[in-house]
């Protein structure tokens, strides 16, 4: 969750692509401030890093939380 005038939303998601790069993830920016229902959720809290459902960190990216949720999900090598 960002907002395009938002400094920190800026500097999270520029962090937070090189990690998304490593870990085979694709980051979507949404910005909340084009849905009535998100700006009404998430107002003064962006910028948000979700996985789904799950709220990994906002407003600075948490590297150690976004690896611990990855840890939960473990990828199996190929034969």
């Amino acid at each position: 969750m960002s907002r395009e005038w938002c400094h920190l939303c800026h500097e999270l998601v520029a962090e937070l692509k090189p990690l998304a790069a490593e870990l085979g993830w694709t980051v979507s920016v949404v910005d909340v401030d084009q849905d009535p229902l998100l700006e009404a959720k998430w107002d003064e809290r962006v910028p948000v890093v979700l996985a789904g459902d799950d709220e990994l960190c906002h407003y600075h990216l948490d590297v150690a939380a976004v690896r611990a949720y990855c840890a939960r999900f473990p990828l199996e090598s190929a034969p």
